[in-house]
């Protein structure tokens, strides 16, 4: 564990064997009633890649510029015309519920946004402490800035 982490907010144990996880989704700002603190809401880093075949770039930016506009959270994206990353923070209970939600908003959003018909091909989501940290010690994904939607 490095330097200032917490400790897990589960593992083994922390559930009885066989049930099942549920999905919630936790609106920020939204407060948590329960007594359990593992269950309380945190920030998780997402970056979303995707890619396929290429398609014209103001299709694809035009695309990014409306899922950031139906889903304001986006912090950045950058795109070509065969790929693009999305970057942004999720509020969710635990780094399964941030990584289904993210394993879902391409999909999800690409009628509505117009989006091209490219598949993930990378997830990564990492905890607030972990980003900072490596933003600290100088490697790891830079702050995204600006933000927006840009070419790579």
């Amino acid at each position: 564990m490095r330097p200032g982490a917490a400790a897990s907010r589960g593992g083994a144990g922390s559930r009885p064997a066989g049930e099942e996880r549920t999905l919630t989704s936790v609106a920020a700002g939204d407060t948590y009633e329960g007594d359990d603190p593992r269950d309380l809401p945190r920030l998780w880093h997402v970056t979303l890649s995707v890619s396929g075949d290429e398609a014209p770039l103001k299709e694809v930016r035009r695309g990014l510029e409306q899922l950031a506009h139906d889903h304001p959270f986006l912090l950045t994206s950058r795109y070509a015309n065969d790929h693009a990353e999305i970057r942004y923070w999720e509020e969710a209970r635990d780094l399964h519920d941030a990584a289904a939600v993210a394993l879902r908003l391409w999909g999800e959003h690409r009628q509505t946004a117009k989006l091209p018909p490219w598949e993930i091909v990378g997830l990564e989501v990492i905890d607030r402490e972990t980003y900072h940290h490596r933003i600290a010690e100088g490697y790891g994904p830079l702050p995204a800035t600006p933000v927006g939607v840009h070419p790579f």
